[in-house]
């Protein structure tokens, strides 16, 4: 089983958490290094056993008042292109809101990143977690503990 945990945004990340074991990525750059990655990590579901399940999280954010229109524009550019990629891998997705993911695994933010850094540092501490990798590892991990 692979499950895939989105903090979308330029400085967000990727993670997915296979058969217990976790990797980051922070966000990629250019929308040909998204799809690789999301094409990468929808072949993760054929294996010398068959096909394992896959299911990712996205993280369910909006733009904010202190956004310019520009900002909120590419913000919400961003989201659809993984809402996209995501649907063209054949990736199943569930969107999830961060109040939600949070209260389930005890690390309300109020916004501070250095809530969900310290967490997913707790969780996992194999990783080298950042400020762009600690949302997605942790929304990964709210997907997990969900199950398909």
């Amino acid at each position: 089983m692979t499950i895939l945990g989105i903090d979308p945004g330029k400085s967000g990340g990727i993670a997915w958490i296979t058969d217990g074991k976790p990797c980051v990525e922070k966000m990629p750059e250019t929308l040909k290094d998204l799809w690789d990655l999301v094409q990468e990590l929808s072949g993760v579901r054929w294996s010398n056993h068959g096909v394992t399940e896959i299911k990712a999280y996205l993280e369910l954010v909006h733009s904010s008042p202190q956004m310019g229109v520009k900002s909120a524009f590419t913000f919400g550019n961003g989201f659809g292109h993984l809402e996209m990629a995501l649907t063209a891998a054949s990736i199943p997705f569930e969107r999830v809101r961060p109040q939600v993911w949070q209260k389930s695994l005890g690390c309300l933010t109020k916004g501070d990143k250095n809530v969900s850094k310290r967490k997913a540092q707790e969780l996992f501490p194999e990783l080298k977690v950042t400020h762009a990798t600690a949302d997605s590892i942790l929304i990964a991990e709210y997907g997990r503990r969900l199950g398909l």
